[in-house]
């Protein structure tokens, strides 16, 4: 090999070990990444998430909604990086209503939905013609007649599976009327009502004293409702969303759920039954 081609190696060498060096530098900078989230308790949760994020080169900035319709459409205009606020039965909703393209990629906790009542201690108590709220979407109210079935106050036609709407009541013995009301406001108007079925985040936003005032709740185990994290189906499998999973699989983070929810939202990533 003359001079001239050892110089020329020489010099190829460095650059593609200068090149290796930056893009090893670019993967290893501290990435920003927008979360949206429903605004209270869960915003105590993503000060730990964020935390553990940090250790990973990831800074997250959180973006706090008060309305369930918000953060998805936020993701999908690509205002957000990732949400962290639904359940299945509630994205696939909105996907076939808006048709969003957004999956979910890691679980975060189980908030086992309530009826709850001021007037009447047990569900035996609910009289003839009760009146009782459910939150106004697909997904919850789907999710409140279900309960009220288990509860052997309705009966829903069969094969409705977790969307049924007040339509596929089939069989009501006891008369129940059905209220529908938008979810952030069926807590607040409890009073007014002889029980009414409430998201946990909702009833503690709305201060309904959990457990005294909840005469009923859905079963956890086989529970379809587990939240998730939730990306643009594109970034489905871009590095940061693993990280970002990670930092809230946390045993830290598990704590802070169940101190801040009280014990009624439990962590749901090792619920492996649900």
């Amino acid at each position: 090999m003359n001079k001239r081609n050892m110089l020329k190696t020489a010099l190829a060498t460095v650059l593609f070990g200068l090149g290796l060096a930056t893009t090893q530098l670019a993967l290893a900078a501290p990435q920003t990444l927008r979360v949206g989230i429903m605004s209270g308790e869960d915003e105590d949760v993503w000060r730990v998430v964020a935390a553990n994020a940090a250790k990973q080169g990831l800074t997250i900035k959180v973006t706090t909604f008060s309305d369930y319709t918000q953060p998805n459409e936020a993701l999908s205009e690509h205002d957000l990086d990732a949400n962290s606020f639904q359940h299945k039965p509630y994205l696939d909703a909105q996907a076939k209503a808006r048709g969003y393209t957004i999956v979910p990629v890691g679980y975060t906790y189980v908030q086992p939905i309530g009826l709850y009542s001021r007037k009447f201690k047990s569900v035996s108590d609910l009289p003839d013609g009760a009146t009782i709220g459910v939150p106004n979407d697909p997904s919850n109210e789907g999710r409140s007649l279900l309960l009220l079935q288990a509860q052997h106050l309705i009966t829903l036609r069969a094969d409705v599976g977790l969307l049924p709407t007040a339509r596929d009541i089939a069989n009501n013995p006891k008369h129940i009327h059905i209220k529908e009301l938008d979810a952030g406001i069926v807590g607040r108007a409890i009073g007014d009502l002889d029980a009414a079925v409430i998201n946990t985040d909702w009833a503690i936003k709305a201060g309904i004293k959990i457990p005294q005032e909840r005469i009923a709740q859905e079963q956890v185990s086989g529970n379809p409702y587990r939240n998730f994290l939730a990306v643009n189906a594109k970034d489905a499998n871009a590095p940061w969303v693993h990280a970002l999973v990670e930092s809230y699989q946390q045993p830290n983070v598990a704590a802070e759920i169940l101190s801040v929810y009280h014990g009624a939202t439990l962590p749901a990533w090792n619920e492996s039954s649900h």
